[in-house]
């Protein structure tokens, strides 16, 4: 009996361990899903860190002010191309493809996306008087990053996290997330300096890739005069830009006459 016992004590050690190992080993895989090289016929911005290409598509050229856009992990940003170009008329859009998405060259990874975000904001700023930024699940701690060290007008958290950690830490609770991850992500950490005095945070009430307890974190984190909560009914954490209301929402933060 004791060697019965012993035997499945060691067996149930070998696969927590070796689930463990797969979990640190495919991590990034397991966070980024590239988005494939897509034709278009819109503007791209193209710009160079040494022997990578970052590509961004530009809309609505030659506006006063300006949008910066920073998708999900599996989001092919061209598809909201016509959408936002009709919703933010008066604003020139900058839809970033992120290391190793779309026509960008390179592998994902979480020092790898900030680098970026400098790298495109600098670049915008330089064009504009204002830039806004807006950041979708996974692009929303890149937008967090952003405005921890740059100075954007207005900010938009979409189906946002309060750090990658956490929601792994839910996911995966018999393991040390915190020691295994390499990217965290961790968003209320950088807006304890963000540049901003105005943000959005925009759920999907039966998200269920990121519980909205995350971005209800997220949010009370925040100064409360500073940060807007709104919460679209009977959608999912994909299918909340299936619905007009998510535009119309946009819109309005923005200032844009609906």
């Amino acid at each position: 009996m004791k060697k019965l016992m012993l035997f499945i004590l060691k067996a149930i050690l070998f696969i927590y361990v070796a689930i463990g190992v797969l979990l640190y080993v495919f991590q990034r895989e397991l966070l980024y899903f590239p988005a494939p090289k897509m034709e278009y016929d819109f503007k791209r911005m193209s710009l160079r860190d040494g022997n990578e290409t970052l590509n961004t598509i530009v809309l609505n050229e030659g506006k006063e002010n300006a949008i910066v856009y920073f998708g999900g992990n599996g989001e092919s940003v061209v598809y909201n191309a016509e959408s936002f170009s009709k919703t933010f008329p008066n604003f020139t859009l900058y839809l970033v493809d992120y290391r190793g998405y779309g026509w960008s060259s390179g592998e994902p990874t979480e020092a790898n996306l900030f680098n970026d975000a400098l790298l495109v904001y600098d670049e915008v700023k330089a064009k504009h008087k204002e830039v806004n930024v807006m950041g979708r699940s996974l692009g929303s701690g890149v937008a967090s990053y952003l405005s921890s060290k740059r100075a954007v007008h207005k900010l938009v958290l979409i189906t946002p996290f309060d750090s990658i950690k956490n929601v792994a830490q839910k996911m995966y609770a018999i393991y040390p997330m915190g020691l295994m991850l390499k990217d965290k992500y961790n968003s209320v950490e950088y807006l304890k300096s963000k540049k901003t005095k105005s943000i959005l945070l925009l759920m999907a009430e039966k998200d269920t890739l990121v519980p909205n307890e995350h971005s209800l974190a997220l949010a009370k984190s925040l100064p409360q005069d500073e940060v807007e909560v709104k919460v679209i009914q009977n959608v999912g954490h994909n299918s909340i830009s299936n619905v007009q209301s998510y535009y119309k929402i946009l819109g309005k933060f923005m200032n844009v006459e609906q």
